[in-house]
């Protein structure tokens, strides 16, 4: 039953029941192990991918591409993407992915980078519906999970053709569908145009998943009712905001939104901080991702743009927990003394003079 305003708050992909049915997207170098455990402690996820993994790599038993598949005993449901141009590796590395206990093995054919596109793969599939139909007929062929398919609209403005890709994935087996509403040429900009998942959504059976630029309840919510899409995904907004499914989802179901304090930040950064130090083999690994995730994550705190710059320049995981401790130990003083706490980014960060040091 719909919570509120014909919402709906479930999917199911054959027997997967995916509820709530907000996703945590694949994102190269985001969606490790560490982030996943982090989103599913917080909660609200229904569903979380892998990392995009090549299946040549998987395939041929690359440590890092078997690191990239790892999973928790207790991480369902979960699907590991794959992506690669040859119809054969694909259908093996999706063996090795239901070997692995994923739920659901999910095909890439959205990934915009130059190296993926370069050898046929990722979103230059939607260039190639023939290539791309063998690849999913060959997986299907090999593996009994249920298989899913990620895309973008289209390769460029002039080829957005992903209801006819759609419509060929479920015609071979697919099972669910997500659309990014970007092309492959918009890579990471463009103008929201959401009109091809609807036309998708109203041209197939099986479920389809909206995704591009949900960051919150408001995101998510137009995205439902522009579209009618079954579930929604969320990729960079994530990373800034990780409560961003638990607040959707008390949303949807008509509660008011969870309030995160600056001490619940303070816990979870540190708390993922820690988790990349168990991860990673070095500490340079470890950095490399706390960097990458702080940059994001510490947007809309009261002036932390200082707090960025000594987290990039930190030599050593434990240098950059101290600078997050002593940050959060001076916003608490400054709190108490009167100074707004607010992290909606209503306090301005650039060119004021930091209250605190």
């Amino acid at each position: 039953m719909d919570a509120l305003a014909g919402l709906p708050l479930a999917y199911s992909v054959r027997n997967i029941r995916v509820e709530p049915n907000l996703v945590l997207a694949p994102m190269e170098g985001v969606t490790d192990l560490t982030f996943r455990r982090l989103i599913r402690k917080i909660g609200g996820a229904g569903l979380t991918v892998t990392e995009f993994i090549a299946s040549e790599g998987l395939r041929r038993g690359a440590e890092k591409m078997e690191e990239m598949a790892r999973i928790d005993p207790d991480e369902h449901p979960v699907a590991i993407q794959i992506y690669g141009r040859d119809p054969t590796s694909m259908a093996e590395a999706a063996k090795i992915v239901q070997d692995l206990g994923a739920d659901i093995c999910d095909l890439n054919f959205g990934c915009p980078s130059k190296k993926v596109c370069a050898h046929s793969g990722g979103s230059a599939l939607l260039k190639d519906p023939v290539l791309a139909q063998q690849i999913v007929r060959a997986v299907r062929a090999a593996i009994t999970i249920p298989l899913t398919v990620k895309m973008r609209s289209g390769f460029d403005s002039t080829q957005r053709n992903c209801p006819d890709i759609a419509w060929m994935c479920q015609e071979e087996g697919a099972e669910a569908i997500t659309i990014h509403w970007r092309t492959r040429a918009d890579l990471y900009s463009g103008t929201r145009a959401v009109d091809k998942i609807a036309e998708t959504k109203q041209r197939i059976k099986i479920p389809v998943i909206g995704n591009g630029d949900i960051v919150d309840f408001a995101s998510a919510v137009a995205m439902f009712r522009d579209t009618g899409v079954d579930g929604v995904m969320i990729g960079r907004g994530a990373i800034k905001n990780p409560w961003v499914f638990k607040q959707v989802r008390a949303q949807m179901l008509g509660l008011p939104c969870p309030a995160v304090d600056a001490e619940e930040k303070r816990h979870v950064l540190v708390d993922y901080y820690e988790s990349c130090r168990a991860w990673f083999r070095s500490d340079r690994g470890a950095l490399g991702r706390m960097k990458k995730i702080s940059n994001y994550f510490t947007h809309g705190l009261p002036y932390a743009s200082e707090l960025r710059t000594t987290i990039l320049r930190s030599q050593s995981v434990d240098a950059a927990i101290e600078a997050v401790n002593m940050y959060f130990d001076n916003l608490a003083e400054w709190t108490a003394r009167g100074g707004t706490n607010r992290l909606d980014g209503s306090v301005a960060e650039e060119g004021d003079a930091a209250p605190f040091a």
